[in-house]
């Protein structure tokens, strides 16, 4: 999750991939061991990337023994230059959060999640006045609430959805690249889930369901990862603007584009 209404990114965090990439998490995409370097080596494009499209990126150092550290999307949201410090929902990636909580809170407000639920930001998706929370095996019921409630302080409006048990997180098969307009792997999501946020829903084969996950800038321009023509088609006739990195190595742990970074501005 991140941005502005116009999709603007103006900054961001990352963090560099552990030398112990290979015991990362992997449930869904992986199909081989996950390998350090392939996977620094497509963390270094990704920064290009974003850099290339205007984001300032600032690179927070690995975190030792935290081998899914470089998803460093689920342990913040930032709105409205305020972080949202999150709960991930599993038990190893809980030590990850006060790093990237005490760098935030270097330049902005914090604010912490109430209670004892668990939020991944990566069940977050942003609609542009809408803050879309995703209920999946990693965000529960009371985590979605407690967060539900801080949206609502900053004058938001807020809608939990059923992340279907074949994804791991909402942002894996939904993402929002321009106003009004959702991308969504329609082998996960039911459209008429999706309809009442989004005058355009752009509908990603099954096949391609990891490109639904993309990372949308002002001017129609949008991230989307290699290897996926159908997608890029779609994306291409629909008007935008396509820049594509080579997720695979990052894929095999179950990482998208959006899990690599959290948006400050």
């Amino acid at each position: 999750m991140g941005g502005s209404h116009n999709r603007v990114k103006g900054s961001a965090i990352v963090r560099e991939v552990s030398t112990n990439f290979e015991d990362a998490i992997s449930n869904h995409f992986g199909t081989r061991v996950p390998d350090y370097q392939q996977a620094q080596g497509a963390h270094s494009s990704y920064i290009a990337a974003l850099r290339a499209h205007g984001t300032e990126v600032e690179v927070l150092p690995e975190l030792r023994g935290y081998p899914d550290c470089c998803f460093v999307e689920d342990a913040a949201v930032v709105i409205d230059k305020t972080a949202v410090i999150l709960a991930p929902g599993h038990p190893s990636r809980s030590g990850e959060v006060e790093s990237v909580a005490a760098h935030l809170a270097e330049t902005m407000g914090t604010i912490r999640l109430e209670g004892n639920g668990t939020v991944d930001g990566g069940d977050i998706v942003f609609l542009d006045d809408t803050f879309v929370i995703g209920r999946s095996s990693r965000t529960d019921a009371l985590g979605a609430e407690s967060l539900s409630r801080i949206i609502k302080s900053f004058d938001y409006n807020v809608e939990i959805l059923k992340v279907p048990d074949s994804t791991l997180h909402l942002t894996t098969v939904c993402s929002s690249p321009r106003e009004g307009t959702i991308v969504y792997s329609e082998g996960d999501m039911d459209a008429s889930s999706l309809d009442e946020y989004a005058d355009e829903l752009i509908a990603v084969p099954p096949q391609e369901s990891y490109a639904a996950n993309t990372l949308g800038y002002p001017n129609d321009r949008v991230i989307i990862p290699s290897g996926f023509p159908e997608t890029r088609k779609l994306l291409l006739d629909a008007g935008f603007s396509i820049t594509t990195v080579d997720m695979d190595p990052i894929m095999q742990a179950d990482g998208s584009l959006t899990c690599l970074s959290v948006f400050t501005g």
